[in-house]
């Protein structure tokens, strides 16, 4: 399960929900040392938390390595907020 709010450097070994110091989220600020949870958070949630082995092949200088298609609502990630057609020829 991933918080509403992360740590700004990523770190996904502590978060605001799992302290019971830190106030709730709904007082929070954005700023600072947490910020809204984003895809780049997810990344690197991943490879610390689902990864069992050689994590250093999913992730290459902060994102995802070359080779490795991401998919979000089935869409490449790198061709999201942007317009652009995608023709597919089929043989037959």
């Amino acid at each position: 399960l991933i918080p509403p709010l992360v740590p700004s450097d990523n770190s996904t070994h502590s978060s605001p929900s799992s302290s019971s110091s830190t106030p709730s989220h709904t007082t929070m600020p954005l700023h600072g040392r947490y910020k809204a949870a984003d895809l780049e958070y997810l990344i690197y949630h991943l490879r610390d938390h689902l990864l069992k082995e050689r994590p250093e092949l999913f992730m290459e200088n902060g994102t995802i390595r070359p080779g490795i298609l991401v998919l979000i609502n089935n869409t490449d990630w790198e061709l999201e907020g942007e317009d652009v057609f995608i023709s597919t020829l089929h043989g037959g």
